[in-house]
């Protein structure tokens, strides 16, 4: 599979009938694989945390279809729906951290890639319909009636274009607008100083 796509970070949320926005959660980078019984929860730096979110694992071992790859976040929600970064950072509470779901990649063996983004997500939403708990859909809007605006729970939002393909790397096809009023920029600042 593929290297993961990364945003570039933009200063204003784009607008355009193209752009497709969702809400960034404070969570980790991870990959879901099925292969039949197997499931293989794959972070960025490659490290294999199947062991360490079991109810993601449980998920995708409940979904009829027996071959895919999920790109998406790992989380831990609030009852208000708000991501709580600390509480999944701890690893205190692995076995309450869930997958949001933003991409799919691969389903039943053919490689999805290539295919537009709008058309990943109509696979990503039949995929996961009826979808087990463990596993959730990032929701999106889109551009075609203006920027969305930030909403207290978003660590930012992510921008996507519907017309494009998956690439690896970094790409100006995806632009990431920081939410300054989130505890997740409290972090990257104090980091900083």
């Amino acid at each position: 599979m593929p290297k993961y796509e990364f945003p570039t970070v933009g200063k204003a949320v784009p607008a355009g009938a193209e752009w497709f926005h969702e809400v960034k959660y404070d969570g980790y980078r991870l990959r879901v694989e099925r292969d039949g019984d197997r499931v293989r929860l794959t972070t960025r730096g490659g490290h294999d945390w199947t062991k360490r979110f079991p109810w993601i694992a449980e998920a995708a071992l409940r979904n009829r279809r027996k071959q895919f790859v999920l790109d998406g976040e790992a989380v831990i929600l609030g009852v208000d729906g708000i991501a709580d970064f600390n509480a999944l950072h701890s690893g205190k509470q692995n076995a309450e951290v869930q997958f949001c779901a933003f991409d799919v990649l691969a389903i039943d063996g053919e490689d999805i890639r290539d295919l537009p983004l709008s058309m990943r997500k109509a696979n990503l939403e039949r995929l996961l319909r009826g979808r087990p708990d463990g596993i959730f859909i990032n929701a999106f809007e889109t551009g075609a009636s203006g920027p969305i605006s930030f909403g207290r729970p978003a660590e930012g939002l992510v921008s996507k274009r519907s017309d494009r393909p998956f690439r690896g790397g970094r790409s100006p096809h995806w632009v990431k607008v920081k939410n300054r009023t989130h505890p997740a920029m409290t972090r990257v600042m104090e980091a900083m100083r």
